[in-house]
């Protein structure tokens, strides 16, 4: 059984167990969520398909963490103008693990 489920302008498909990093929730940790914004369920061979969502079906999680990635470098210049600037960035995360899949 899988669900397909839209958080932070993003897709993911999920099962039951998973452990996912989506992006940041305002949730902190071991606090339960639900998703209702599910667009497709499977469940013994048979494909729901919401359009766009399924009516009823929620996936619920327990949040692991909340926390940052890694850093990565931006540099951005202008070829003959002698102009560039250097920046890091590290982008939120929280680490869901999805508990139950109700359609």
């Amino acid at each position: 059984m899988y669900a397909v489920i839209e958080t932070g302008g993003k897709q993911y498909q999920v099962n039951e167990g998973d452990v996912v990093f989506i992006e940041k929730l305002n949730a902190a940790a071991d606090e339960t969520v639900t998703f209702d914004k599910v667009m497709v369920v499977e469940k013994d061979g048979s494909v729901n398909v919401g359009a766009p969502y399924v009516e009823g079906a929620t996936v619920s999680a327990k949040v692991l963490k909340n926390g940052k990635a890694k850093k990565i470098t931006v540099f951005t210049y202008k070829p003959k103008k002698g102009e560039k600037r250097k920046m890091g960035h590290r982008q939120p995360y929280t680490q869901v693990k999805i508990e139950a899949i109700n359609a």
